[in-house]
């Protein structure tokens, strides 16, 4: 992906955390009393649909805003071997 279409989409992705951030203040829930499929109150089912909105939201960081230069940083160093000289 290039790198100026990549950039756009952490800006988006930032964008989806910010909506989330004010979303989840669900005020509007609160005293309603309404059954969704017949058991689920309104605020449980308005949470359940927020936590399956914040997973594809993480899907999304993690391939479109994910940090690989920290990755490719941290893999030019080489581990230290296991084992030693016996001693």
């Amino acid at each position: 992906m290039s790198a100026p279409h990549r950039t756009g989409m952490v800006w988006v992705v930032w964008g989806l955390v910010a909506a989330l951030a004010v979303l989840h203040q669900d005020l509007w829930y609160w005293a309603d009393t309404t059954l969704i499929l017949g058991c689920l109150p309104a605020g449980l089912f308005y949470h359940a649909a927020f936590s399956l909105a914040c997973g594809i939201v993480w899907a999304l960081a993690v391939r479109f805003a994910w940090p690989t230069h920290i990755e490719e940083w941290a893999d030019e160093f080489e581990p230290p071997s296991k084992g030693g000289s016996g001693s």
